[in-house]
């Protein structure tokens, strides 16, 4: 008897394997660990198991510093990623518009920074905000554009992609400008591509589809966020957007959970269960 329970245990957790494989070769879909930022920090090791073993394929990071990544060297994390069947597909990082003085100094920040990425195998560098000279004047937001052709460049030179993420106050207008519209007017497509969230692009009052139709195949990376886990708000209408995925150019989707009705990973858990089952999810 206890042996045809131990049997039953094995064949049991061999099916759920199977099923996890089954559904990363069906769906490959990320998660931004910012989402589970507490669990990082108190065992990184352990809670990249934990959603290697949920069905994740692929992360996005948000803890890079001095040429690591979670105070792991970009090979050592790299390791701990593959050994639980995910991929290092982006990251989030950056560092705030120079002065003429600083230029120098920070293109050195941005060399170290994309080496280690490098090393690391990533595919996205994303910057995830600007400070405050990007929410000025538009002659700010020209320098910032301007910044980040520059840092795209550099990117480029070591087979990464650069990028920029939005919160919602890239919707609001200055100077009769919607800022999120001159970004992307003054950016250069082959040297900086966008990471649209779609819950900030609806509080900033925008539609995602209608940035795809105005400007197609800017927009390869999305973080697919709620107010809290995914499909539980009822503000989010996700499938006329994936409908549209192929003319916004996207090439990854990246589950974010900033705000819970649960534990972080129990959150994306769900999040990730509802994507799975959404049909509209290729």
């Amino acid at each position: 008897m206890i042996r045809h329970l131990a049997i039953m245990g094995i064949v049991l957790i061999t099916l759920t394997l199977m099923n996890i494989c089954a559904q990363k070769a069906e769906k490959s879909i990320g998660i931004q660990l910012w989402s589970v930022r507490d669990d990082m920090k108190k065992d990184a090791a352990a809670t990249i198991k934990q959603l290697g073993e949920m069905g994740y394929a692929f992360v996005e990071a948000a803890g890079y510093s001095d040429g690591q990544f979670y105070g792991m060297s970009p090979e050592k994390f790299n390791k701990l990623l593959s050994s639980n069947g995910l991929s290092f597909t982006a990251s989030h990082c950056g560092h705030p518009l120079p002065d003429k003085e600083q230029w120098e100094a920070t293109m050195q920040w941005w060399d170290k920074c994309i080496d280690a990425h490098a090393r690391a195998g990533v595919k996205y560098i994303v910057q995830a905000s600007m400070d405050k000279k990007g929410y000025g004047s538009l002659a700010d937001l020209k320098r910032y554009c301007d910044y980040f052709n520059a840092v795209g460049e550099k990117c480029n030179a070591k087979g990464i992609r650069f990028g920029y993420h939005n919160h919602d106050k890239e919707f609001e207008e200055v100077d009769g400008m919607v800022r999120y519209d001159y970004m992307l007017q003054n950016t250069d497509p082959d040297k900086v591509m966008f990471q649209l969230d779609l819950y900030w692009i609806m509080k900033g009052g925008k539609e995602a589809t209608a940035y795809f139709e105005q400007y197609p195949k800017r927009f390869e990376l999305w973080h697919v966020k709620d107010e809290m886990e995914l499909g539980q708000s009822g503000k989010m209408n996700f499938e006329p957007i994936f409908k549209k995925a192929a003319l916004a150019g996207m090439k990854d989707i990246i589950v974010e959970v900033e705000r819970y009705n649960y534990p972080p990973l129990e959150s994306v858990e769900r999040s990730l269960s509802f994507l799975m089952e959404a049909p509209y999810v290729k």
